[in-house]
């Protein structure tokens, strides 16, 4: 008979196991591990692969008014589908939060959510956030093809979508700055 020696390895694997699956502890492990993975910038978009803005009718709204996406026409955007309960989302708020901070003049920002108007008025609050979140009215355009989230887009004036990012990522990067500011300029 082979008897199995208890080895700290086993150990630390077990406590670990225990972490994820104790859900007081999975979601702050889960935002953790996104947010190592989303200090690895977006991608920018480049040549043919480039989708476009074909319908800009949505309608959104925040607690206080109504939102026509079409207002976005011919202006920088930047649209973020989230939750609350999403550990990615969580992951990514602070660098969305550092960009709007710095853009917010310049740029429009959609942040879009499914979730009841208490809930992110919450979590917003919960966690000093100061960019407005749209719940949808309708169906957002065909272009943006959600799947999962979150999932956002850097657009440009005319339509073209330069960053399409599904995951956590990392919002503030120069790599993203640089790309604003270079749409900005056009």
């Amino acid at each position: 008979m082979l008897r199995k020696k208890i080895s700290l390895k086993n150990i630390i694997f077990l406590i670990v196991i225990a972490a994820l699956i104790i859900p007081q502890t999975r979601q702050p492990i889960q935002v953790f591990l996104h947010k190592g993975l989303a200090l690895f910038g977006p991608s920018v978009v480049k040549g043919s692969k480039q989708a476009s803005l074909t319908n800009y009718d949505w309608k959104l709204k925040t607690e206080q008014d109504e939102f026509n996406f079409e207002a976005t026409k011919g202006k920088v955007v930047l649209v973020n589908f989230w939750a609350t309960w999403c550990p990615p989302c969580i992951a990514e708020m602070p660098s969305m939060q550092a960009l709007y901070n710095d853009y917010k003049h310049a740029i429009e920002f959609v942040f879009v959510s499914n979730e009841d108007r208490t809930v992110i008025n919450q979590f917003l609050s919960k966690n000093n956030y100061t960019f407005k979140v749209y719940t949808p009215l309708s169906k957002y355009p065909e272009s943006f093809n959600i799947t999962s989230i979150p999932r956002t887009f850097l657009i440009d004036k005319q339509g073209h979508i330069v960053i399409d990012k599904s995951g956590a990522a990392n919002w503030n990067s120069d790599t993203v700055r640089k790309t604003i500011d270079a749409l900005l300029e056009l």
